[in-house]
């Protein structure tokens, strides 16, 4: 019954809301960084951090890996915690580095599971990151769990919000196609109703999933 209430959720978000054309970024590459920028602070301070590395011409693996750390922190300053996310990026375009020769297209060709593993132990890497690059950059079938999507699933009773990411996700993956395209719009949709409707203080009048 608890498989079925997410597919009942996604058939209630997707004609409120339409198509979300998420995650924005014009390569996969930009698509990782802005991944790993987007933690503790919201969508709007990342792209000013990837407009001051583009103006740079910095937006790539070989120029961030050869950039001072001093001077990548200056330049992704607007999303915050900026010394450690410089210090979490450099790991990523290392890992990047060392594994793939820089490419996106080379770490796209490993196998999903055995690239999640690697990419979880990448220094500042953690499960919603990792799923997040999978997904969007990659194009890989794995559902990204985050803050929005366990505050809709936990107020619908069904799953209790402090459940660890994987039971969350395991239960995703045992209710719907492992589809990219499905993933990549249910993840959105989930931040988009998080955003308007499940705040904190929920405004479940107006909500889309009033009656599930």
């Amino acid at each position: 019954m608890k498989n079925k209430k997410l597919l009942q959720i996604y058939n209630k978000l997707y004609p409120a809301f339409g198509p979300q054309h998420w995650w924005p970024g014009d390569t996969p590459f930009e698509i990782a960084v802005g991944a790993i920028l987007t933690q503790n602070t919201n969508w709007g301070n990342v792209e000013k951090a990837i407009a001051n590395l583009k103006k740079e011409k910095a937006l790539s693996a070989k120029a961030i890996h050869d950039m001072p750390l001093k001077k990548l922190a200056s330049l992704i300053q607007p999303s915050g915690y900026f010394n450690v996310k410089a210090k979490r990026l450099k790991s990523f375009i290392n890992f990047l580095m060392n594994e793939y020769h820089g490419s996106m297209a080379n770490m796209k060709k490993e196998n999903m599971h055995a690239l999640r593993h690697k990419l979880l132990n990448v220094n500042g890497i953690g499960p919603e990151t990792a799923d997040s690059i999978l997904l969007y950059a990659l194009d890989k079938p794995i559902f990204v769990i985050d803050a929005y999507t366990k505050r809709v699933l936990s107020r619908h009773k069904i799953l209790e919000h402090d459940e660890p990411y994987e039971k969350f996700q395991e239960r995703f993956h045992a209710a719907l196609e492992k589809d990219v395209k499905l993933f990549n719009e249910y993840h959105a949709l989930f931040v988009r109703v998080g955003k308007l409707f499940c705040k904190p203080k929920p405004k479940c009048e107006e909500c889309p999933l009033k009656k599930i």
